[in-house]
């Protein structure tokens, strides 16, 4: 694998050579990398298993120490390819309250944040496409 980031490479079994593609991939290809699980009825409505996250969904936490909470995605930040969660900090021991961080992998999408065109655009595209796929195999 070269020094720079390669469009054209495929896949390697090394975890270092994983670890070098997600770590200096472009802004616009972290950003699809950033994507979580929807739930079972989305999945029903959308006909997809997951999504990119964006700013104004709802999510749910799937592990970890806040496992069962759930809130609208206030930050996300590519570079790092982490998500903070409205309502869900941590208390430094200043009394200052920080954002907890965490992996879209970990989330469950309970509600999609349909103000963006494109974002709505691309769904009814998938969803007609869908539909004619299913109308040829009756």
């Amino acid at each position: 694998m070269k020094k720079q980031f390669s469009r054209y490479w495929n896949s390697s079994k090394q975890p270092r050579k994983q670890r070098k593609f997600r770590a200096t991939a472009p802004k616009h290809i972290k950003q699809k990398m950033l994507s979580s699980h929807l739930s079972h009825e989305l999945r029903k409505r959308y006909f997809r298993r997951s999504f990119q996250i964006r700013k104004g969904d709802n999510v749910k936490i799937m592990s970890g120490e806040n496992k069962g909470k759930s809130g609208k995605i206030e930050v996300v930040d590519t570079k790092r390819g982490r998500v903070a969660i409205e309502g869900i900090q941590r208390t430094k021991k200043e009394g200052s309250k920080v954002n907890l961080f965490f992996n879209p992998s970990k989330l469950m999408v309970l509600e999609l944040n349909l103000d963006d065109k494109k974002r709505l655009n691309s769904i009814k595209k998938e969803n007609k496409v869908l539909e004619n796929k299913s109308e040829v195999k009756k």
